[in-house]
């Protein structure tokens, strides 16, 4: 290991503290950690950081932060018993819905009873994307994202996507990419929940 700081940016010690590393993975930090103490550092702020989170979920948090965290408490459970890890493409302009039929068929990937919460599953992630099918049934808080790109390809439904003061109306099929460091937020114009792919791209 000759570069400390590279390997702990890497993104896989948030991956080992969610249980999403391979075996060997995880042996492998095992065995860094009695030689590397940053790294141990590393694990326990990220850990401390997960816990501030779900601590908050209980005090009306952020109601997406909320739907994203159980998806991963969720895609973390399907991992460990057994469900082999997939990799979406990356959603762009030639996107279709077709393109995601192999996750969208999926018997547990159907439409939740969301109590009129944002509902999320996730179908793939590695540190540099994280891709979820998310139920909208109502609208999302604002947000800003300053260190990845947030893309939407609408399955089912309709919204308005608020960039900044810049309304976008999409329908089923519509591909949509929000730029780093503006205010967004989705407001749903359908009578039943926004049906959409969601992915969250390291910029």
């Amino acid at each position: 290991m000759t570069n400390i700081s590279e390997y702990i940016e890497s993104g896989i010690l948030e991956m080992y503290v969610l249980g999403l590393t391979t075996q060997q993975q995880t042996d492998e930090i095992n065995e860094l950690v009695k030689t590397y103490p940053e790294i141990n550092t590393e694990i326990d702020f990220i850990t401390n950081a997960l816990l501030v989170y779900s601590s908050n979920l209980s005090l009306g948090a952020n109601v997406t932060l909320k739907a994203m965290v159980l998806a991963t408490i969720d895609y973390t459970e399907r991992l460990k018993n057994g469900e082999k890890q997939t990799f979406p493409p990356l959603l762009s302009e030639l996107s279709t819905i077709k393109d995601y039929d192999k996750w969208l068929q999926r018997e547990d990937m159907l439409t939740p009873d969301t109590n009129n919460e944002i509902f999320a599953k996730i179908i793939g992630y590695t540190p540099q994307c994280n891709s979820a099918i998310v139920w909208i049934p109502d609208a999302t808080p604002p947000e800003i994202h300053t260190k990845e790109f947030e893309k939407f390809l609408i399955l089912e439904g309709t919204c308005d996507i608020y960039i900044g003061d810049i309304k976008h109306s999409l329908i089923q099929g519509n591909f949509l990419q929000i730029p780093l460091h503006v205010v967004h937020y989705v407001k749903v114009t359908s009578a039943a929940p926004c049906k959409v792919i969601l992915q969250r791209v390291a910029a």
